[in-house]
């Protein structure tokens, strides 16, 4: 994916992901509703997280460069009454889609990942925060008791940009060579390789993906795919072929 192409889209869709959690966040029954798939946080550690992680996010943009050091994230606690929340969540995302659109996709700024497949540039760091505010909005409609589908067109994306920014780098594998496939079922195929040069991923053709003899695949939707890979849902309710353990593995070891 060229990212700075669709650089309008993923503005769009953080604006629409960030939306869809202030309702969540509105329509709950407290703000200390435990959130299941967060274990130790309430809802107002959430939206304090998302909202924390947009300022953070804006402030890198504007002001950081590649290699720079981490920026601190002192002071930007979210306020605890709902609707002072809900107006602090909605500003944190106008703060950064302005810091994104005025500094444009192409410029160079700090990330924690390795410059791979995710560069250090600000259409990188968009589309980071669309899974971002994609699985935090699943977090609070869970939190909320109304659970919902991830949109398809974010979650295939959500996929491959997990694959390209956390699953890419150069930390040696500590087991056999191995290879997982990840089988989308609205999008297609991903195999991500692990060996001692680390991890990297590669997209399939349906040729390759039907041929292809991995140590493990996985098959689901979408919407399966990404919770499976930010650990929302069971390795199990997706149908695994092959080494069943490579998961759990690729799991531990972060």
């Amino acid at each position: 994916m060229t990212e700075h192409l669709h650089f309008p889209t993923l503005l769009r869709r953080i604006d629409e992901r960030s939306a869809a959690f202030r309702d969540a966040v509105a329509t709950a029954p407290s703000l200390d509703a435990d959130v299941p798939s967060c274990p130790g946080w309430t809802l107002y550690d959430l939206a304090n997280h998302l909202s924390e992680g947009d300022r953070f996010w804006a402030h890198i943009v504007r002001n950081t460069a590649p290699g720079d050091e981490r920026p601190s994230k002192d002071g930007l606690a979210a306020p605890r009454e709902r609707e002072a929340l809900t107006t602090w969540l909605a500003d944190s995302t106008e703060q950064l889609l302005t810091a994104l659109r005025e500094v444009g996709p192409e410029r160079g700024c700090w990330a924690w990942w390795e410059p791979l497949a995710s560069p250090h540039t600000v259409a990188a760091v968009a589309r980071r925060r669309v899974p971002e505010s994609l699985i935090h909005t699943y977090d609070a409609q869970l939190a909320a008791g109304a659970p919902q589908e991830l949109p398809t067109t974010e979650a295939v994306d959500a996929v491959e940009e997990f694959l390209a920014t956390v699953c890419t780098g150069t930390v040696p594998w500590p087991g056999e060579p191995s290879t997982m496939d990840y089988h989308v079922a609205e999008a297609g195929s991903w195999r991500q390789t692990v060996d001692a040069a680390g991890s990297r991923f590669t997209r399939l053709t349906a040729a390759e993906a039907a041929e292809s003899k991995p140590t493990a695949a996985i098959h689901g939707t979408a919407s399966e795919m990404a919770l499976l890979m930010y650990m929302r849902i069971p390795g199990d309710s997706l149908r695994i072929e092959g080494d069943a353990d490579l998961l759990q593995q690729l799991q531990n070891w972060g």
